[in-house]
This record gives structure tokens, C-alpha cells and sequence, in this order.
């Protein structure tokens, strides 16, 4: 008899409780339910992370869209730009050939790809102190329409997006001249200087073509 009690206990510790498992189920529905449903706090909680995000990235667009691109240079140890959109190329200087009976800050002219185009020493136009100048030094070439010519950097640094929101008007210690070519300066003392007046000065020499 032994064997046959032990056999129908064996069945009921196998059988299933429905019940339970019911209970079960509802219970975790119910969770899920509320987890898609949060309440009121929730809901706001929720609504305002999302404000924050789209806040930032509308921020975060606005900016971008007010920003310009520049390239960095050095002139006599300070930082300077111009925006790389009158960027035509850098170019090594060599081969410079001087012209005489021109403007001091006319450093003279050189034969990029059959275009002879007048180099400008910008430390002379902006009467800098003449230091830094090197062996390394670049030509960063500029233009507008027809308009071209280069100008001398001691050191490229390189392209930075800048902020049109973050430019000052002007610094105490840049006056004349600088002043006048001043786009703005950054909250980290760079100067943008206006690509776009130097190009449409008329003291400057732009560019003449090489006789075929």
C-alpha cells in the first residue's frame, strides 16, 4: 500500500495550480499597464525631460547655423582669423619676387600655378611689430570674385567654428587700421579679421595673369 500513497502524492506535488498561475499573470499585466500609464508625476517628469532635449538641440542647431568656420593663423605672436569661406588655399611662400615702388606692406609676388598674385606682409599693413616671422612661414590666399592676393602668417594653426554670438565689437589694444579690417574678436582674445574689406581695398594689389 505504501507504494500507492507515495505514487498520488508524487501526482498532486506535480499537478499545476491554475489559480495561482492566473493570479500571477493578472498581476503582471496590471504592472505592464501601469508601466505604459505612468501617472501624473511621471507624465511630467517625462514631459519635461523631453522639453530639455529638444531645448538642446535647438540650441545646439541655432548655434551651428550662427557659427562660421575660420582659419587660424599667428601674426607677431597673437592669434588671428579669417573666415574659410574667402579661403582660397595656403600656399608655402617661395619664389618671391619684390616690386619695387609699391606700398612697404607689398612684400612682393609669386607664380602660383601660372597666376602671379601680390603678396601682402600683414604685420605691415596692421603696423605689428615685426617678430615671429620664419622659414615655415604660409601664403593664405584669399579671394572674392576676381579679387585675389595673398597674405604672410607666421604660423597656421588651423580651422575652428566660431560663434557669431561670442564676438566683441573691438579690444582697447586694437586701434587704426586693425580696427577697421576687425570682424570681431572671441571671448579667447582671437582676432577674425574682415576678409571681405581687405579684399575690396583698392590700395591692394590683387592679382595679374601671366602672359601667354
Amino acid at each position: 500500500m505504501k507504494p500507492a500513497k507515495t505514487k498520488v502524492r508524487a501526482e498532486r506535488a506535480m499537478a499545476v495550480d491554475w489559480r495561482d498561475v492566473h493570479s500571477r499573470l493578472e498581476t503582471d499585466r496590471k504592472a505592464i499597464e501601469r508601466g505604459w500609464s505612468p501617472g501624473p508625476e511621471e507624465t511630467q517628469k517625462v514631459l519635461k525631460a523631453r522639453a530639455q532635449v529638444l531645448a538642446r538641440e535647438t540650441k545646439a542647431a541655432q548655434e551651428l547655423e550662427d557659427s562660421i568656420e575660420v582659419i587660424e593663423f599667428v601674426l607677431a605672436h597673437e592669434r588671428y582669423a579669417v573666415e574659410s569661406s574667402f579661403v582660397r588655399e595656403v600656399y608655402p611662400l617661395k619664389d618671391l619676387t619684390p616690386l619695387p615702388c609699391t606700398p612697404a606692406y607689398v612684400l612682393g609676388i609669386v607664380n602660383v600655378r601660372g597666376q602671379i598674385l601680390s603678396i601682402i606682409d600683414i604685420k605691415k599693413f596692421f603696423d605689428l611689430p615685426q617678430k615671429g616671422l620664419t622659414d615655415q612661414n604660409k601664403v593664405i590666399i584669399l579671394r572674392a570674385g576676381s579679387m585675389e592676393f595673398g597674405i604672410l602668417a607666421d604660423l597656421i594653426i588651423g580651422t575652428r567654428m566660431v560663434s557669431m554670438g561670442e564676438l566683441q565689437p573691438s579690444l582697447l589694444t586694437l586701434t587704426g587700421i586693425r580696427e577697421a579690417y576687425l570682424k570681431g574678436v572671441t571671448t579667447d582674445r582671437r582676432v577674425i579679421l574682415d576678409a571681405g574689406k581687405l579684399l575690396s581695398d583698392t590700395k591692394i594689389v590683387v592679382h595679374e595673369q601671366v602672359s601667354t
